[in-house]
């Protein structure tokens, strides 16, 4: 795991609902500060490496069953640009 993956795996783990609420607002994704506690309580309970595809698609689906499928296929989109542009 380079440097970058660390730094953005760090970054979910200790991320803030509010945090995640408002850079969902600044990508165009819906989200509530329920969703959010929801969403960073897998993170910060499961080991998920958002550059292994196969992981990503485990996180979609859960992201998904949290929120809705559209709200997982738009996060799934920001992951990608994240990771496109390392």
């Amino acid at each position: 795991m380079n440097i970058y993956q660390k730094i953005i795996n760090q970054k979910i783990k200790t991320i803030t609902p509010e945090e995640l609420v408002s850079y969902s607002q600044d990508y165009g994704i819906t989200l509530t500060i329920e969703e959010a506690k929801k969403i960073i309580y897998i993170a910060r309970h499961n080991k998920i490496n958002v550059f292994d595809p196969q992981e990503r698609m485990k996180w979609v689906k859960e992201l998904a069953k949290i929120t809705s499928p559209q709200t997982a296929k738009q996060a799934n989109e920001l992951f990608l640009k994240f990771i496109k542009n390392k």
